[in-house]
C-alpha cells in the first residue's frame, strides 16, 4: 500500500510533460484560398495563395510609383485608399507628362485651360480625352516609328483594326434618337432621286419631242 502511495506521484509528475505538450498550438497551416469561379462562386480545390503586389514592402511600392507616368500614377492613386496616401501625382508629374507627349508630337492640352492645380481639375475636358485616347491604344502607332504609347514598345499588339474602331465611333457618337433619324432620312433620300430621274426623262422628252416638231 505504501508503495502505490510513493508511484501515484511519480506517475503524475510522468504524466505532466505530455499535458503540456497537448495544451500546445499547432503550427499556423499555410494561407488557402478556394479557386473563383467567373459567377463568383467558389469551387474546386484549394491552392495555395501566392504573393501579390500588395503584400511587397511600402518601400518598394512608393519606389515602383516613381516609375510611373501621370495617367499610370493616377489609375494606381485610386485603386485604394493606402495608394491614395501613398502615389505622388503632383504638378512635377504632370509637367514631365505633358512635355513627353510634346516630344511624341501628340496632341496637348491647351495652357489657358489646363489647370495643374489638383487631379480633379487638371483631368477636365481635353485631358480627360487624352487620357481615354491612350487608355484605349488610339495613339499608338498613329506616326511612323511611334510605336506603343501604353507598354513602350515596338508594335502595339492592343490596337483596334479599322472597322472596329468605326463600330465603336459609331456605336458611341450616334445615340437611338440619330439612329432613328438616319433610318427616316433613308425613304426620303430614295424618293428624292426618283422625283429627280422622272424630272431628267420628263425633260429628256420634252427635248426629243422639240426635236421632232422642228
Amino acid at each position: 500500500m505504501t508503495a502505490l502511495l510513493r508511484r501515484r506521484p511519480a506517475q503524475k509528475n510522468a504524466q505532466a510533460p505530455a499535458t503540456e505538450q497537448t495544451h500546445l498550438a499547432p503550427a499556423p497551416p499555410p494561407a488557402v484560398r478556394h479557386a473563383t469561379n467567373r459567377n463568383g462562386s467558389t469551387g474546386g480545390s484549394p491552392r495555395q495563395a501566392g504573393p501579390t503586389f500588395l503584400d511587397l514592402p511600402p518601400e518598394l511600392h512608393l519606389q515602383i510609383s516613381q516609375y510611373l507616368i501621370y495617367p499610370d500614377a493616377l489609375s494606381l492613386k485610386h485603386a485604394n485608399r493606402y495608394f491614395h496616401n501613398l502615389v505622388f501625382t503632383g504638378v512635377r508629374l504632370k509637367v514631365e507628362w505633358l512635355v513627353q507627349r510634346r516630344s511624341l508630337h501628340l496632341d496637348c492640352p491647351s495652357h489657358t485651360r489646363c489647370d495643374m492645380g489638383s487631379d480633379l481639375r487638371f483631368c477636365r475636358g481635353s485631358v480627360a480625352l487624352l487620357m481615354k485616347r491612350r487608355r484605349e491604344h488610339i495613339e499608338c502607332e498613329s506616326k511612323p516609328g511611334l510605336g506603343c504609347v501604353v507598354y513602350s514598345t515596338p508594335t502595339c499588339s492592343h490596337r483596334r483594326s479599322f472597322t472596329a474602331r468605326w463600330t465603336r465611333w459609331l456605336r458611341t457618337t450616334f445615340t437611338a434618337e440619330l439612329w432613328w433619324l438616319l433610318l427616316a432620312a433613308i425613304p426620303l433620300v430614295f424618293c428624292g432621286a426618283w422625283v429627280a430621274e422622272l424630272l431628267r426623262v420628263d425633260g429628256d422628252r420634252a427635248v426629243v419631242d422639240a426635236g421632232g416638231g422642228a
